[in-house]
């Protein structure tokens, strides 16, 4: 099925767009702090979930900054 084409693993493969992934997680956790301020009455629950997944997506982005500069991540 293959034909002459190598068969590849998906790690082999090209890695996406890192500038593109942060600025995607950035404009997620914006729009997610955004959500709390909105014109409907927010519960505490939802206010907690939204503001820590903001959080997580924050620190996941600024985690990885720091490993890429450190050389930890390729």
């Amino acid at each position: 099925m293959a034909g002459s084409e190598p068969v590849t693993s998906p790690d082999q493969h090209k890695p996406g767009h890192r500038k593109a992934g942060r600025i995607g997680a950035i404009l997620s956790a914006a729009a997610l702090v955004l959500m709390i301020f909105n014109n409907n009455e927010v519960s505490g629950i939802e206010k907690i979930w939204l503001g820590g997944i903001a959080a997580f997506l924050v620190v996941a982005v600024i985690g990885d900054t720091i490993l890429r500069r450190n050389g930890l991540r390729s």
